[in-house]
């Protein structure tokens, strides 16, 4: 007789091992977790008809990738060159892209399909730059090129993803609202290159989007643009038609931000550096009175402080070199009120003082009032009452404390309650400052010898720092020596502008007129400050290159 309690757990076994084969091997088919990121995007795997096609009479193009894909702002990305009235349009299907063709194709004539970055992996949207697909309706493919870099007119560095475009002649339209069909982007290096180019004049140009945009349409407000002045003859293929992007300055006045705070400090800022500007309270007129205006370094934004804020609306107008730019309205309601926090700042950063500059106290109001008897002072835990407290004599948002500092020590200061007063009888709260006097032994000092290479002209000598922030500038006509004393330690750079108009600054391009920014020139040695070190170096400025 069989055994049938052994038949029954051998039937069990089997069916627990058929489980656990279905389990795993479900389990196998998972995406798997974890691993690099991915960073590449879609590969082509065919095209149909192939690229380059000659004598091209299909009506639809099948691209097909190696994984799932989406389309990225098509309507911006993509374009066909020559333009076409009713534009083809994309599909995707699985891993591929069709694309049909609407209209009819001139004769004998290349087409170049621009994908931009339209096209990107589903996961983490790589991006797939500059494909493109050529084909030709006749015997010959156009085959022309230009190549070249971009890079920053003022700062020097190569730009990558810029927009890089061409334009016929009889068909220039920057300042229209037509997006140009014929486009590359900078890589990572700033260069570029468009190829399949037909013979012909093309204006050239370089377009650097602010974020946000993306429409390969310029905006002066926001973007940069460069431009090669004249048309250029693409009769073969050219190299190094480079290019440099630049900020034009706004053409026509107008007011960016505006805004009454709620702790009553009117705050306007402009599309322009004004020249001469001046604000002005003309309704009602007696504002007018006793107001504060302050203008940064770069008169582009102002501040006001009425001493009288129960008007319901005033106006302001805005002068520049004594013509009124615009006039602007600010009302506030009847039960408005306005809460002031005097908060008191200071220049030692980090609690070290610079040996080479005064202790500077900044405000955020226009102080009508310091007591110096409220101000206590300890060196090393002893008071000391010899200080001096200044108050600056353009800016009413600065005092100064003059006191003989001392290395090693260290300095404790207490304001008061009410050691300053503000507009409004606004008073700071109690507030404690704390630094020490950092050694003359972290500066250094630079003597430069500059040689110019013509003194029929100017040329503003720049130091700056590895962030190509401006540290100090001098304007030179002939051979001099610049002294640059007493710096804190590290590397430093000089450019200088070729000031073409001699105005002391850096002007910038305007497309219209056709003028390009003015030429700067970069030395290649560096001008590092060793910490205690006086260092003398000589530099000799070249001609300035042809326009």
């Amino acid at each position: 007789m069989p055994n049938l309690k052994a038949h029954y757990f051998n039937l069990k076994n089997l069916a627990v091992v058929i489980t656990s084969l279905l389990f795993f091997g479900c389990a196998s088919m998972q995406t798997p977790q974890g691993g690099p990121k991915d960073t590449t995007p879609p590969k082509v795997l065919s095209m149909t008809p192939k690229n380059q096609t000659r004598n091209f009479n299909a009506k639809k193009i099948v691209i097909e990738f190696d994984e799932y894909f989406k389309l990225n702002n098509e309507v911006k990305e993509f374009t066909i060159s020559p333009d076409q009235e009713r534009p083809p349009i994309l599909k995707v299907r699985s891993k591929r892209l069709e694309i049909t063709l609407q209209d009819s194709l001139e004769k004998n004539t290349t087409y170049t399909l621009n994908f931009g970055k339209a096209i990107a992996d589903i996961n983490e949207s790589n991006t797939i730059k500059n494909l493109s697909y050529v084909f030709s309706t006749g015997n010959e493919i156009d085959s022309l090129s230009i190549s070249g870099k971009v890079t920053n007119s003022l700062t020097d560095e190569l730009e990558k993803e810029v927009t890089v475009f061409i334009f016929p002649v009889e068909r220039d339209t920057l300042f229209g609202k037509k997006r140009p069909s014929i486009y590359t982007l900078t890589d990572s290096s700033g260069n570029y290159q468009l190829n399949n180019l037909r013979q012909g004049l093309y204006k050239v140009y370089a377009l650097k989007e602010s974020a946000g945009g993306g429409d390969k349409i310029y905006q002066q407000i926001s973007d940069e643009i460069g431009f090669i002045k004249d048309p250029v003859n693409i009769d073969k293929n050219l190299e190094n038609i480079n290019l440099q992007v630049f900020k034009e300055l706004a053409s026509e006045f107008r007011v960016l931000d505006r805004k009454l705070s709620n702790d009553g400090i009117i705050t306007i800022i402009f599309n322009q550096q004004l020249k001469n500007p001046k604000l002005t309270v003309t309704d009602p007129p007696s504002v007018d009175v006793g107001k504060y205006v302050h203008f940064n370094k770069t008169n582009d934004t102002a501040k006001v402080w009425l001493n009288d804020l129960s008007f319901d609306s005033v106006k302001v107008a805005i002068q520049d070199e004594g013509k009124v730019l615009q006039t602007l309205n600010f009302t506030r309601g009847k039960k408005d009120t306005y809460v002031r926090d005097l908060t008191i700042t200071d220049n030692a950063g980090g609690g070290k003082l610079n040996p080479y500059q005064t202790y500077t106290l900044t405000f955020p109001f226009p102080i009508t009032a310091a007591d110096a008897s409220k101000i206590t002072l300890l060196e090393d835990s002893v008071k000391r009452t010899t200080f001096q407290l200044v108050k600056d004599s353009t800016d009413f948002l600065k005092y100064y404390i003059r006191y003989p500092w001392k290395n090693k020590r260290s300095y404790d200061l207490k304001f008061a309650a009410g050691a300053f007063t503000a507009i409004f009888n606004a008073k700071n709260k109690e507030v404690n400052k704390s630094f020490k006097l950092e050694t003359a032994d972290s500066y250094g000092t630079l003597s430069l010898r500059v040689e110019v290479p013509d003194t029929t002209k100017n040329y503003i000598v720049q130091f700056i720092d590895e962030k190509k922030n401006v540290i100090k500038s001098s304007v030179l006509t002939k051979n001099s020596t610049i002294i640059f004393a007493n710096y804190p330690a590290g590397k430093y750079f000089v450019r200088v502008v070729y000031d073409e108009n001699k105005n002391g600054i850096w002007d910038t391009g305007n497309v219209k007129a056709g003028t390009q920014p003015e030429k700067i020139w970069y030395s290649t040695s560096e001008m590092s400050l060793r910490a205690n070190w006086e260092r003398e170096e000589k530099l000799v400025i070249p001609k300035a290159p042809a326009p």
